[in-house]
Parts: C-alpha cells; structure tokens; sequence
C-alpha cells in the first residue's frame, strides 16, 4: 500500500494494543451494571464458551476489565435492557445490538443456503417450531418433551428434531436466544423480542467491511490485514481496498511493526499510553489472546490452547491461562475449580522466559486471589 511511515517498535506496539484492550487501567468502563454493555460494545464482541473448568470465558473476559463485574449484569444487559445479543462472529459470542444490521446478511445467506451441520431439516419443522414460540412465548429445548426421538446424523446434532430446527431457526435470524439460565438457552422470536416491527436492513458489503475494520481498529489499537480478516483470509482483497481508500483520505495511518505492515487511525497515533502496573489472568478465549499469530509477533508469547491435546501432549496444562503482567506474559497458571472444596486448584504453574521472580510470583498470588474470590462467589451463588 505505499507510503508506509517509519516503523514502530514492539515495544510500542504492545503498549497501543494493550491500552485499546483497556487493559491498562483499573474499571475502564465503570463499575455499574452498565459496565458490561459499555465493555462489549467497546471490544465489539466477547466468546461464549462451554468449558465449565473454571468460570466460563465470557464472564471471565468481563471480569478482567470490570473488577465489580456481576454475572446478573450480563444476563441484564441480554434479558431486560436488550442491548447485546448471541451471534456468531468467529466464534458464538454476545455482541451489541447496535451492531445487528451487520449479521443480517449472513443470516440471509444462511436460510438460503442452509448449513447441515445439525442434520436436514425442512421448512414445515422449522415453521412448526416458530408457530409454537409464536403461540406459547419463549421456550428451551427442555420443553420440547413431546416428540418422538431421532437417531443423531451428526456428533453435534440433537436426537430432538425441533432442537435442529430451532438451530437453524437462530443462524438464519428468525429466533433470538432471549436468555441464558446458566448454559441453558431460551428462544424467542427476533422481533417480539426487541419489540422491532420488521427486521433491520441487512448492511451492505461496503458497510460490513468498514465495520469489521472500525471494530478491530477501536479494539486493537493498530491493525494488519491478518488481524482485521482474522479466520477469513479470502477477505483480505477487499479490506486492502478499504484501507487504501482510508490512508488516501488521512484516516489512516500506515505503519510498520518490525517488518509486519500495520495501520492505525492519526487519533489513536497521537494518542498518549498509559504505561499499565496490573496483572491479568486471561481466559485463553480473551480478546488480545485469540489471535495467537498476532500475539506471537508483537509479544514474541507463543500461547497454545491445550485442552483439545491429548493428556500427554500437553506442556502447560488442560486450561492454561496467560498471565499478562504490566505489558509482558511472564507465565501461565493452568487452574481448575474444586466446587465441593470451594476452592482454585492450581494444577500447573509454568513461567515464560526467564520471567520468575519473587516479585512476580507475589503479584500473581495477588491475582489468583482477586481471581478466587471472584471464583467463588460465583460457587455461592453470590454472581
């Protein structure tokens, strides 16, 4: 793309992409229950997760920027304030809803070309299934208990046919996981649920490319065409066009990372960092981790998720999580939660580098405390 400013170090790098993570202060986005809209509408997406090791990753990634942060806050913003909703972004994640006329061509796309990774299922079941969320209000797949079992097409299928529809019925848009009661999902129809009369226009591909692009430079700080096309490299094409336009403009700044091209908006340039003294035990789903590539090169931290490794294979642990401390990964703690105890087990402790020290260590007890507590009283019913 030309034109490419004198580079920045890693060093530099690191403190952008760890201030646009707002990661570098202490409740950068308050303490009130509205913390937890402000925090997904900054970060444009935070990962749902299944893994139940430790408290799950969303409500983990929540935590990290919101010390104050209460499980009952997400399910507000999701149930009764409807300011964030469940789709998929690279993976199935709470997103804002001011951002949904940017999934509605993908959901578009999915009913015309409907995916089969739940089985074959036909219009009239899926017609079925909305009719009776039509009639009978928000309903979970514990309701569907008067159907005649089938045999599974698929490891990740249902033997409950309605189960099927009820998928398809959510990626295409038609239906809304309306709320959670732990990881049990409820259904509700799309437009009952926001009170809409019909559904947002579906943005267009102009539209959809500035987006993606505005979202990762807010929550990056500094992009590269891998970040901002992350899993969808056939994209890149388009967004270097974008970005051209954009460094054409002014609003756009290129920049070089130590042989890496990267851009980022003259605001966030001139933008003065604050230099962070926090540690973080991240979830291995955390934003400014999912991008193990991106992470490897401007950190120099190879992180690995193990816990799809046989037992054998591992090197830090079933549930390994990254321990960013001021501006470095210094270790990785892998922990796992006795709930009869009450109590975090540390299973495996692994230091990165040369990192240990005993100031280091006593800082990270002081997370693994901070991080129990948290922990815990979500065991007690307390979150």
């Amino acid at each position: 793309m030309g034109n490419v400013r004198k580079g920045i170090s890693k060093q530099q790098a690191k403190r952008i992409w760890i201030q646009a993570q707002r990661l570098n202060t202490t409740s950068p986005f308050g303490d009130s229950i509205d913390a937890t809209r402000r925090a997904i509408e900054h970060l444009g997406y935070v990962q749902i997760d299944t893994i139940n090791v430790i408290e799950r990753c969303h409500h983990h990634i929540l935590f990290s920027r919101i010390p104050a942060y209460r499980r009952e806050h997400l399910s507000h913003a999701q149930a009764q304030e409807k300011s964030i909703f469940e789709y998929w972004t690279h993976a199935l994640s709470y997103v804002p809803v001011r951002d949904f006329r940017f999934f509605v061509h993908r959901m578009n796309e999915y009913r015309r070309n409907v995916d089969h990774w739940f089985g074959r299922t036909t219009p009239e079941e899926i017609r079925r299934v909305l009719k009776r969320i039509e009639r009978e209000g928000a309903i979970t797949i514990r309701d569907m208990n008067d159907e005649v079992l089938v045999e599974k097409t698929h490891p990740w299928a249902s033997k409950k046919p309605a189960k099927k529809a009820l998928e398809v019925a959510f990626h295409g848009g038609q239906v809304v996981i309306s709320e959670r009661i732990g990881m049990l999902k409820r259904y509700e129809l799309t437009k009952r649920h926001f009170g809409w009369a019909k559904m947002p226009m579906a943005a267009s591909l102009k539209e959809r490319l500035e987006y993606r692009l505005d979202r990762a430079l807010r929550s990056q700080g500094l992009v590269s065409l891998d970040s901002v096309s992350y899993l969808e490299p056939s994209a890149k094409p388009a967004f270097s066009k974008v970005i051209a336009s954009r460094v054409k403009r002014g609003e756009l700044i290129p920049l070089e990372v130590e042989g890496l091209d990267h851009w980022i908006a003259p605001a966030t340039f001139e933008e003065t960092l604050t230099d962070s003294t926090l540690t973080h035990l991240l979830s291995p789903f955390d934003p400014l981790v999912i991008q193990r590539k991106r992470l490897e090169h401007i950190f120099g931290f190879v992180h690995r998720f193990e816990a799809y490794l046989p037992k054998e294979k591992r090197k830090y642990g079933y549930f390994a999580l990254p321990v960013l401390m001021d501006d470095e990964f210094v270790a990785l703690v892998d922990l796992k939660a006795d709930r009869q105890k009450q109590t975090l087990l540390i299973q495996n402790w692994s230091w990165v580098r040369k990192m240990k020290s005993p100031l280091r260590k006593a800082r990270i007890e002081d997370a693994l405390d901070s991080f129990e507590t948290f922990q815990l009283q979500r065991e007690m019913g307390l979150r």
